[in-house]
């Protein structure tokens, strides 16, 4: 499963003590176990801060529960971390050593967005389904992932889980209805 959403800044995230972080990461924790019993044994993202950096925090937290869970890293091109702030490239540093996969569809640096559509392309081609956290009322750069998602299952047999505001409310009133319930505990 391809797992892609909103990056940090689109989030209104510029620290991990965030408390949006801890919800995000249960609502995407949830999501994931549903697909672990319908047989989920891999996880791909594309390493960008937000969505996709929480999911391999998230599954690799998993791990214990889910030995047979597995996280790969598929960067779109060479040096892909190169202009992020310095704090960014060392928290992106350590994610990369934990995950089980890790490798660039592009083995050049960035020279243009075609490496990006080839990127989409690649995780397509190389998953079932995507888990998309992204609402069109909120627009952001997930957009273009969901558009060449529903163009490629128009072709092809791919399932889509559209994780849009409504899903995120609901999952964050479950977090924290489960944190009243074990703090009263």
């Amino acid at each position: 499963m391809w797992v892609t959403g909103y990056r940090s800044y689109e989030l209104n995230i510029y620290k991990d003590s965030d408390p949006k972080v801890e919800v995000l990461k249960s609502i995407l924790k949830d999501a994931i176990s549903q697909k672990i019993e319908d047989g989920l044994e891999w996880v791909l993202v594309g390493g960008q801060s937000g969505i996709e950096q929480m999911t391999v925090e998230v599954v690799c937290s998993m791990k214990k529960e889910f030995p047979e869970l597995k996280v790969a890293m598929m960067l779109p091109y060479n040096e892909f971390e190169t202009r992020w702030k310095p704090e960014r490239k060392v928290a992106f540093s350590l994610l990369k050593d934990q995950v089980d996969f890790c490798a660039t569809v592009s083995d050049k640096e960035y020279t243009s967005p075609q490496q990006l559509r080839n990127w989409q392309n690649f995780m397509l081609e190389h998953t079932e389904m995507a888990m998309i956290v992204y609402d069109p009322e909120y627009e952001g750069k997930p957009k273009y992932d969901i558009l060449a998602a529903k163009k490629y299952a128009n072709e092809h047999e791919y399932n889509i889980i559209n994780i849009d505001m409504d899903w995120l409310e609901n999952g964050a009133q479950e977090f924290f209805e489960r944190k009243n319930e074990n703090d009263l505990q």
